[in-house]
């Protein structure tokens, strides 16, 4: 007799935001039974989701994320569109929450019928995402929002798994950005689908200037797409000017791009980041605890080398530790 129907399923395909709401908490839960009944909920919304257009978004400290989302997400929710925001805050130290508060700078979108907010705490995992993302992405879909947008903690070397799970990837940056570009690695910049220099209006001979720097930048870069030259584009998220354009500059991207093969690569991917999990949880929970001790004192003892050490280890059920010959 197949299991019932979870009981989030039905108003989570209608639509209603409390239900989404309560599905993301039942899937960012550690508690076994909790994950056992996200998964049993997300197998059941699977495939329901209508088109739906996935955006990443980092830029560096100070450059308006949040400004320029909730000014791209009401323009897209007063057309019509329904739109999703994932914001990934740090986590703070003392209790595991969200320490930025990331709906309080989106006073306008937060209450807009067509749009629903979602912060989330990091919880110190890297890549600028949280550990459960990807099923918060599929619910927002699953629920009928056609737009999911996903802000990251902020620009460093591990904010890239955002481009990971989503169809295009944005970087935004300022009018006078020398310093903090620097601090852009590239392989951010190699990932970067669209890149906005916002709060162009404050100065705009900076901005056409770092618009053509950047412009310059990218074409030097190795293209991560055959078929999409990365592009740079103006606006002003406070006074609304160039955003529409932002989002022609995604809408080109959509219709340019295999979005669908995109993303059975993605989720090719994600299934094997899973498989690598499972198989060194199971590793260790199989491994002599003891004798994995001993290697690692004769490794810190320097009687070892770390490669010695590792190939010393035996896998699950093949016996015990082997000599190295070396």
């Amino acid at each position: 007799m197949p299991p019932a129907a979870h009981p989030l399923t039905a108003p989570l395909l209608a639509g209603n935001r409390r239900a989404l709401a309560q599905a993301i908490t039942l899937a960012e839960s550690t508690r076994p039974e909790h994950e056992a009944a996200a998964q049993q909920l997300l197998a059941e919304v699977a495939g329901q989701a209508g088109p739906t257009v996935r955006v990443g978004l980092t830029g560096v400290p100070g450059v308006g994320k949040s400004t320029f989302i909730e000014a791209l997400g009401v323009k897209l929710a007063d057309a019509g569109q329904r739109v999703a925001v994932l914001a990934v805050d740090p986590s703070s130290a003392r209790t595991g929450g969200s320490i930025m508060g990331d709906k309080t700078r989106m006073p306008r979108l937060t209450v807009h019928p067509g749009a629903f907010i979602r912060p989330s705490p990091s919880g110190g995992t890297l890549g600028g995402v949280t550990r459960r993302t990807r099923e918060a992405l599929l619910l927002c879909e699953a629920a009928g929002y056609g737009v999911v947008l996903v802000e990251t903690v902020g620009v460093g070397q591990s904010e890239t798994q955002v481009a990971a799970m989503t169809d295009l990837f944005v970087l935004l940056t300022l009018p006078n950005a020398g310093d903090e570009l620097q601090g852009i690695k590239r392989g951010i910049m190699e990932l970067a689908d669209v890149c906005v220099v916002n709060k162009a209006d404050t100065d705009p001979k900076a901005a056409n200037r770092a618009q053509s720097e950047l412009t310059a930048a990218l074409s030097l870069l190795t293209p991560h797409s055959a078929v999409w030259q990365p592009r740079v584009v103006q606006a002003s998220a406070l006074s609304g000017a160039g955003v529409e354009g932002v989002w022609e500059a995604v809408q080109a991207y959509i219709s340019t791009v295999d979005i669908p093969a995109k993303r059975r690569a993605q989720t090719a991917a994600w299934f094997d980041d899973l498989l690598r999990e499972v198989a060194w949880r199971t590793f260790l929970e199989q491994t002599d605890r003891a004798a994995l001790a001993r290697l690692r004192a004769e490794v810190l003892g320097g009687r070892l080398t770390p490669v010695q050490g590792v190939r010393r280890l035996r896998p699950p059920g093949t016996g015990p530790e082997s000599s190295d010959s070396e």
